[in-house]
């Protein structure tokens, strides 16, 4: 049959079909009987199509496990998995000299929440909160303002019942009435922590009398009060204690280590505080040695020429003398910054304060400058703490309206903010970086009038403190010959804060050449720089 026959055989097909499955017509009006061309085309293709796929088939699977057995194939699936291995060992291999090589961290000491920032005392609290702000009450309405200076911990008192130099008189274990009740005093409890500021509570038990701790002959007597007193406010929730003038206490060591361990068997979070006139570094260390977990206050730091040099001097000999006991740092026992350091130097030793190791301790006031009010021929009194000029007696003069909280809450170059600023950092310390924290510190040798030194723990972000005690302009002139092996300086160092507003907010965050370090009058600088391996 020809080619020809075959054709017409197929259209012959398709005129039979029903005329919906018929192919459509080219074009509308198309002569009859015209035959549509796409369909030959298509009988065409599909022969060409069969016809290709006869031409290409794949390889059966017994000829597949053929070519798949031969030595070339077998000799090179080998080489391939032996190099897979060979790659992976030497990854694992890496991986352990890489573990290997990489510098140790270093282990975190135990924290406690004295340790993470600032204690505030407020020893006199008619004062603190005013003559007719009542009490134990008044002083719950100014938590919030505790709260903004971001301290851990309020030494509150002594607030017990007392008569001056009467044992019988006194009561350790109940709150004096006229600064409240037991009742305020619980409630206050409950409303600090839940703002997280723990309450310190000071049972030094003779606080209005002559000697704070009656006489000799009456030793036995405090002792025993002392252990009940201690229990007692532990069960209501009071967070640790304090004793002043504990070197005029017989056998202070012994009572210390005794009070310690009640209050460490009931929890290892409580607090013992001690407090002394004393600036005798030795007399201090005697007394620090009682117990392993024992904050002083004391007037160490008072006792200073207020020079760089001096105080320097003053600063490394403390802790190579207390060694690995956690510091504590303040002008005194109980008395404002303003009774020891010159105004001029305040904002110096609050940066001071807060970036050695240790924790710092604040009197209230010292975070507005507060001074005492010195009547001649009189006792030196607490002053009254002028939350604004409404909240003070009547008083010849003048009170300037930056002498006051509220005053100072509105400017951002004062005192109280530089104070929130310093304390605020130091809360940050434990979330972000250690060095402040817990870090080891080491004093650098720089000119004549300035005190520097750097802070560091491990691979975190070190921190330098500059400080200017003289009156004029200096050039820092640091050198790091004395630094440990891996710390060194760097060429530059960001600023972080500085005690002069000016160049505070000129400056911060700017990177300054160490080489070309200047410092402004009784200016303190604060810098930060990266650990480099």
């Amino acid at each position: 049959m020809s080619q020809d026959t075959e054709v017409d055989m197929k259209e012959v097909e398709l005129n039979e079909l029903e005329p919906e499955k018929q192919p459509m017509n080219a074009a509308a009006g198309a002569a009859a009987g015209e035959k549509n061309g796409l369909v030959k085309i298509k009988v065409a293709e599909d022969e060409a199509e069969a016809e290709a796929g006869a031409k290409f088939t794949g390889l059966s699977k017994e000829e597949l496990l053929k070519v798949a057995g031969s030595p070339g194939w077998v000799r090179t699936r080998w080489a391939l998995l032996l190099l897979f291995w060979l790659g992976w060992l030497g990854m694992l291999a890496g991986a352990v000299v890489i573990i290997v090589r990489a510098p140790r961290c270093r282990e975190l000491p135990v924290q406690r929440w004295w340790h993470e920032g600032a204690l505030y005392r407020v020893g006199d609290l008619q004062a603190f909160v005013g003559p007719n702000a009542g009490g134990i009450a008044g002083l719950k309405k100014h938590l919030e303002y505790l709260s903004t200076l971001k301290v851990k911990g309020l030494v509150l008192g002594p607030i017990h019942k007392n008569q001056k130099d009467d044992v019988n008189g006194t009561d350790l274990k109940q709150i004096d009435p006229s600064l409240g009740s037991q009742e305020d005093f619980k409630d206050l409890l409950q409303s600090a922590k839940k703002k997280s500021i723990h309450i310190i509570l000071d049972l030094t038990p003779n606080y209005r009398g002559q000697s704070a701790w009656f006489l000799p002959a009456q030793a036995d007597w405090v002792a025993t009060k002392m252990k009940e007193a201690l229990s007692s406010w532990l069960q209501e929730g009071v967070d640790g204690f304090q004793f002043r003038d504990v070197e005029k206490l017989m056998d202070a060591s012994l009572y210390l280590a005794e009070w310690q361990n009640i209050t460490k068997n009931f929890s290892e979070d409580r607090l013992l505080i001690a407090g002394t006139d004393s600036s005798d570094l030795q007399q201090i260390v005697t007394i620090l040695e009682s117990t392993s977990d024992l904050l002083l206050t004391s007037s160490y730091l008072s006792n200073s020429s207020f020079t760089g040099e001096h105080t320097k001097l003053l600063v490394t000999r403390y802790l190579n003398a207390t060694g690995s006991h956690w510091c504590s740092w303040s002008v005194s026992q109980a008395g404002l910054l303003t009774a020891s350091v010159p105004a001029q130097l305040l904002r110096l030793y609050q940066l001071m304060l807060f970036t050695l190791p240790g924790t710092p301790v604040f009197s209230y006031g010292d975070e507005i400058g507060l001074q005492e009010a010195v009547v001649p021929g009189q006792p030196v009194e607490a002053p009254f703490m002028p939350w604004d000029e409404s909240s003070l007696p009547q008083t010849p003069g003048h009170i300037s309206t930056n002498m006051t909280v509220k005053g100072q809450n509105e400017d951002p170059g004062s005192l109280l903010t530089q104070f929130r600023w310093l304390s605020d950092l130091r809360g940050k310390e434990r979330g972000k970086e250690r060095s402040l924290l817990h870090g080891d510190f080491r004093a650098l040798t720089s000119s004549p009038g300035i005190f520097s030194y750097v802070r560091y723990w491990d691979q975190n972000e070190r921190y330098l403190v500059v400080l200017n005690f003289q009156d004029v302009v200096l050039s820092a002139r640091l050198e790091a010959a004395n630094l440990p092996a891996g710390i060194s300086l760097p060429a530059s160092a960001n600023l972080l804060f500085s005690t002069n507003s000016t160049r505070l907010g000129q400056e911060q965050g700017t990177s300054l050449s160490l080489e070309n370090l200047y410092l402004n009058p009784h200016e303190g600088l604060l810098l930060h720089f990266p650990y480099v391996a």
